[in-house]
């Protein structure tokens, strides 16, 4: 499977990002091993997608980033979860 996530971080700004191993990934994330995501721990995964396909993995993650609607959309499908972070963190 491949997967396209979201991470809020704690400048309360979203990550998204793809790969294939999303418990490795996480964990590379949280342990400082992602140059971004280093300095603006600590960090929570609120989305995630999975795929069968590389390639439909990889488009998704680029339209999030490029197409501000699709990412608005997104935004507004997990503003529960991105609520419970920013009440978590206070």
């Amino acid at each position: 499977m491949y997967y396209v996530y979201i991470l809020k971080l704690a400048n309360n700004s979203l990550y998204i990002g793809y790969t294939n191993n999303l418990k490795r990934r996480f964990k590379e994330h949280l342990n400082g091993e992602s140059k971004y995501t280093r300095s603006r721990r600590p960090l929570k995964l609120v989305y995630y997608e999975a795929y069968f396909s590389d390639k439909d993995a990889r488009l998704r993650e680029k339209r999030l980033k490029q197409f501000k609607k699709g990412y608005a959309q997104l935004k507004n499908r997990i503003e529960g979860s991105i609520l419970t972070c920013i009440i978590d963190r206070l």
